[in-house]
């Protein structure tokens, strides 16, 4: 890379709202730990006259640019542009447009954001979302069973979160922290529909994590057992021992991150219920 400060402009640029770009995007940065990208969003753009505004920050500010522009006049101008400035330029989505064409032997509809029409499924997903937030961190608005999935934990092992990413995916998911000296909610042991799953990390992992929170809030904890490695280890070790008596799947976070923790229940879950409606 030729700038020397270890950091790099990259525009995104997009007819729609721009979250597939980002997400393509971030996975490729994540790869280059030494390096910093300054993110550019340039979203809903979908006029030349807005290609020539993207343009004029590109020459203020230039780098690597990346776009889904499903209008090939659009996405034709942007890169005229760019190759005027001299500044690398690639779609993300054409050469995947052109293989299904190839391979269907028709074009799309080259319509924009059409993967975000209002469906059954984003529906599902926004029904998903408010159910998460009403349970999360031990909240119960309504009974357990209603939950797709439930993760139990202690403190700091990622439920919220995790809970998020899974409620994108359409599933209603429950977090209960596990606490010491505080009793189950009532009809988690006994819930029968959706998939339980402990979480857990490693005590150091979750001693810095606490270390950190308590550090960011000024909080009162500071000389508690919440952030001694003795007493951290036996929460995690009553978590474990509480799963097993249950039979609930365990996952250790301590080297996952939030997709990966996300991508290992969702399989447990659709194995599950493969199960369940394969069942006389």
């Amino acid at each position: 890379m030729k700038n020397s400060e270890n950091f790099f402009h990259l525009h995104l640029v997009s007819d729609s709202t721009g979250e597939t770009l980002q997400t393509v995007a971030n996975a490729a940065v994540a790869q280059y730990a030494d390096t910093h990208a300054v993110q550019h969003n340039h979203s809903m753009v979908q006029t030349a006259k807005q290609i020539d505004l993207v343009a004029k920050t590109l020459e203020a500010e230039p780098g690597l640019v990346l776009y889904t522009l499903v209008n090939p006049n659009l996405g034709q101008r942007l890169e005229t542009a760019c190759r005027d400035l001299g500044i690398p330029c690639t779609s993300v989505l054409e050469p995947v447009l052109q293989l299904m064409q190839s391979y269907l032997g028709a074009p799309g509809s080259r319509r924009a954001g059409a993967q975000h029409v209002l469906d059954a499924d984003y529906f599902k997903r926004i029904d998903a979302l408010t159910y998460t937030m009403m349970h999360d961190d031990g909240q119960l608005a309504g009974p357990i069973d209603e939950a797709d999935i439930v993760l139990v934990g202690i403190s700091r092992t990622s439920k919220t979160p995790t809970s998020i990413y899974l409620a994108n995916r359409g599933l209603k998911t429950a977090n209960i922290p596990l606490v010491p000296d505080l009793p189950l909610p009532p009809g988690l042991e006994g819930a029968s529909r959706p998939l339980i799953v402990g979480l857990v990390a490693s005590p150091e992992r979750i001693m810095q994590l606490r270390e950190n929170r308590v550090l960011s809030l000024n909080a009162a904890e500071a000389g508690s057992t919440y952030v001694d490695r003795r007493a951290i280890a036996q929460e995690i070790a009553a978590t474990r021992r509480l799963c097993a008596a249950h039979q609930w799947p365990l996952i250790d976070v301590t080297q996952r991150s939030i997709e990966e923790t996300a991508t290992a229940i969702m399989k447990m879950h659709a194995e599950r219920r493969a199960s369940i409606d394969a069942r006389p």
